[in-house]
């Protein structure tokens, strides 16, 4: 079982503290009376949040809290003591988000942006304000187009900051801002462009397909200058981008077009201009 995430275990018997909750490896956790059901019976499969309790004793809830280990969210502070910051992750104990964890001063009845994390040496979970400790350097070109989930972050000079799918940087340029965005908003985008560094740029409406008539007239004017190109279908997105600069995704709708409007004939391992 891991700590921060949901678990599906099954029961393998009741005790006066309540059920006591079994993995795989038949490693246990108790979880208690109050999240127990009337049709919970032993052999039950149950999905829980496990985490550790105020004595450092793993238990598990069948509540949910509002974020698992590793995702982002713009999370409510509690309370501020000499430990840290309490926030309420909806849960009857507070996170703590340890004073090394926080980026700034934070305020009660405010809320931040945290990640989820895990603390191998004292076996506990933790908030923290480094997100970007979480997050991945975007390398696949075959997200351009595709539909994702945004976290709304804070504006900046460029556009509004998002978080994509929990797990890449995005920028909503400013003129691309079609919609009242608020901190904290979850809503659906578009990727438009994965950059060099890893982030992507995104849109809030979808991407049309005007990208495909530009990569269609691009390979045109590739094939009038060598009449064939070592491409098809089958190609890796790798031979794709190295001749092309599009990703796979692009050149199939963009020989497609092509296809249809009787410019190319498609071969086995190529494509070639027809007259």
């Amino acid at each position: 079982m891991q700590l921060g995430r949901i678990n599906q275990l099954t029961i393998k018997r009741f005790a006066p503290p309540g059920a006591y909750l079994i993995d795989l490896q038949d490693n246990e956790v108790l979880l208690p009376n109050k999240y127990i059901l009337p049709e919970h019976e032993e052999g039950s499969i149950v999905d829980v949040f496990v985490m550790k309790d105020s004595e450092n004793r793993i238990v598990c809830t069948t509540e949910v809290p509002y974020i698992l280990l590793g995702e982002c969210r713009y999370l409510e502070v509690i309370h501020v003591n000499p430990y840290g910051a309490f926030v309420d992750w909806g849960l009857d104990k507070d996170l703590l988000v340890p004073f090394s964890e926080q980026l700034h001063r934070l305020e009660q009845e405010e809320k931040y942006l945290f990640t989820l994390r895990y603390d191998f040496e004292t076996d506990r979970l933790f908030g923290s304000m480094k997100v970007r400790k979480v997050l991945d350097l975007c390398e696949d070109q075959e997200m351009v187009g595709q539909a994702v989930d945004l976290l709304i972050c804070e504006e900046g000079q460029l556009g509004r900051n998002v978080i994509v799918n929990n797990r890449y940087e995005g920028l909503i340029f400013k003129n691309q801002q079609t919609k009242i965005l608020e901190r904290g908003q979850e809503t659906k985008g578009y990727v438009s462009v994965v950059r060099p560094d890893g982030k992507l740029d995104i849109r809030l409406e979808p991407i049309t397909f005007e990208k495909y008539d530009e990569a269609s007239q691009f390979i045109l004017d590739e094939l009038t200058k060598v009449k064939i190109l070592p491409l098809c279908d089958s190609s890796s997105p790798e031979e794709i981008r190295a001749q092309l600069g599009m990703s796979k995704k692009t050149f199939k709708q963009a020989i497609g077009k092509l296809y249809r409007w009787k410019k190319i004939i498609i071969k086995d391992d190529s494509i070639e201009l027809i007259g």
